[in-house]
């Protein structure tokens, strides 16, 4: 008799430690579920954040690469001009 209730005693020690450390297990798996989520979200707002820089990166190199932006800058910073036809050559391939 002895001897069976030393077993159950480890028994229920057993289960008692297992019973703690699936709580423990729990808590754990929640508390890194909302840190990973937070961490989720940052990152979310971030690339939407990124995203909608490229689009006014996008529009500003639209911008740039217009050809009326390309010929002002052409004539004002360069001075270069549109050449007479009559000084434009073709050169056969």
């Amino acid at each position: 008799m002895t001897l069976a209730r030393g077993l159950v005693a480890l028994a229920v020690a057993l289960l008692w430690w297992a019973v703690l450390g699936s709580a423990a297990g729990a808590i754990y798996s929640k508390y890194r579920a909302r840190e990973l989520f937070v961490e989720l979200e940052h990152l979310n707002s971030s690339r939407d954040e990124l995203d909608a820089e490229w689009g006014r990166l996008q529009l500003e190199q639209s911008a740039w690469s217009t050809y009326g932006f390309v010929e002002r800058v052409a004539s004002e910073r360069l001075h270069m001009t549109i050449p007479d036809s009559r000084d434009i050559e073709i050169l056969p391939p």
